[in-house]
């Protein structure tokens, strides 16, 4: 039985996807062994697979020689530009496969090919392995002569945001938006909603800070928390979306506001009855499917599709 403190929602969708992905994935997942973890992930992210859409041309390949890729090409294309899209799954769980109908299904609604990128996980590989291997394909990507919207997910926000600061520092240009969905941009830990929602469903204030202890990246690069960035100016338009029932809500609510007086366009939302990882709820959810509507619209309008 949930205790009173426990922030709840109570849309019925978002309750039964809840009960469903406890079956699968425990609250307490990450004490248990890096294998299982990845074994229960697999399972859960098995059970909310979806049917493709139809005519989408999938390929594997290899981006410099070493870091795995996939690329959906929709049957209609509309757009010239690229979505590079980076996994959730808090650095240590995910894959190609874990993602693979939400790329699929965001590539088809916006009419551009999406490149999903299997980066290096945790513990095996320590930051700035995932930061690397996405950046190694977002340099191939602009030399290809693409523009580039960076999708993130949770961990795969913070890659994202933080693919936009590095190309920002290289002066490399091409990215036309980054869309940031729950994404992890290194607060603090300690106020705002990682002390309201410490015990959310779906993901808790001592999750994230294992997460980070397995990641092992610097405090303060800004690179890994992009909320350590002492000017956001002149990063590309962007799209965040947070779950309130999250304890990163605050961080995508105060990048976003940083963002906005520094003068970039930004959009935020904020899902008032969404939990972490309701991506995979975008089918059995109605705030879900709403929130994943509004991310394909965000898309679209980078993206330049009709």
């Amino acid at each position: 039985m949930d205790s009173p403190q426990r922030p709840m929602p109570t849309e019925a969708g978002i309750l039964q996807f809840m009960e469903i992905g406890d079956s699968f994935y425990p609250p307490d997942a990450v004490s248990a062994s890096i294998e299982q973890q990845r074994q229960w992930y697999d399972a859960l992210c098995a059970r909310f697979d979806r049917p493709l859409p139809d005519g989408l041309r999938i390929g594997d390949e290899l981006v410099a020689g070493a870091i795995p890729v996939r690329r959906y090409n929709p049957a209609d294309i509309r757009t010239a530009t690229c979505l590079l899209y980076l996994h959730g799954g808090g650095f240590v769980v995910g894959s190609l496969d874990s993602h693979h109908a939400i790329c699929a299904e965001i590539a088809d609604h916006v009419g551009a090919e999406l490149v999903s990128v299997d980066y290096r996980l945790a513990p095996e590989h320590r930051w700035p392995a995932q930061t690397d291997d996405c950046f190694s394909v977002l340099r191939q990507l602009l030399a290809e002569g693409k523009e580039i919207v960076l999708i993130g997910d949770s961990a795969g926000g913070n890659l994202a945001a933080g693919l936009a600061i590095r190309a920002k520092a290289e002066g490399l240009s091409g990215i036309v938006g980054q869309i940031l969905i729950y994404p992890a941009l290194g607060g603090d830990l300690v106020s705002g909603s990682y002390l309201e929602m410490a015990e959310a469903p779906g993901l808790t204030t001592a999750d994230v800070s294992y997460y980070r202890s397995v990641l092992r990246a610097p405090s303060g690069n800004p690179v890994a928390e992009p909320l350590a960035l002492p000017s956001v100016a002149g990063l590309p338009p962007t799209f965040i979306t947070v779950a309130h029932f999250d304890p990163l809500r605050d961080d995508g609510r105060n990048y976003a506001a940083r963002l906005a007086q520094a003068g970039v366009e930004v959009w935020f939302r904020e899902e008032p009855q969404m939990v972490h990882a309701w991506l995979r709820a975008r089918h059995m959810s109605e705030g879900a499917r709403a929130g994943f509507a509004a991310i394909c619209a965000a898309a679209s309008r980078f993206a330049g599709s009709r």
